[in-house]
């Protein structure tokens, strides 16, 4: 059993050479990519993002993946923050083995979930043997 202990990692703002249309930083999300013989799934860390804020994008072999962060006044005055919010941006290139009809994407209490399923010619099959 391979015993991995959780690793911290502070956020990481983009550094972009476009320019932005909206002020405030933008982050890359953390993203944990896992594989089963049906499909790719792709879990990116989002806080604070809702279904509301979220735009996925497929433009040729490209998803890209836009989280905003509502802007609410909660009538509070700020003292002391040590978690910084702002938007978050990832760019992904995809391969000829993803069915790019049959992607499927979910948000859940700030992270997001794609599913990218394989096509058939991708996944893996066993071969009969046939005597003659």
């Amino acid at each position: 059993m391979d015993n991995k202990q959780i690793q911290i990692k502070d956020k990481q703002e983009l550094e972009s050479k476009a320019e932005l249309t909206k002020t405030g930083p933008v982050f890359l999300p953390s993203v944990d990519i896992f594989e089963n013989k049906d499909a790719l799934v792709l879990i990116a860390d989002m806080p604070g993002v809702g279904s509301e804020g979220i735009d996925i994008h497929l433009e040729d072999n490209e998803l890209t993946i836009r989280g905003e962060i509502a802007a609410g006044d909660s009538g509070l005055n700020g003292l002391y923050q040590e978690y910084q919010t702002g938007d978050y941006f990832r760019r992904f290139t995809l391969s000829n083995i993803i069915d790019q009809d049959k992607i499927d994407a979910s948000i859940k209490n700030g992270v997001l979930k794609i599913v990218l399923p394989k096509a058939a010619a991708a996944k893996p099959r066993k071969i009969q043997v046939k005597a003659v």
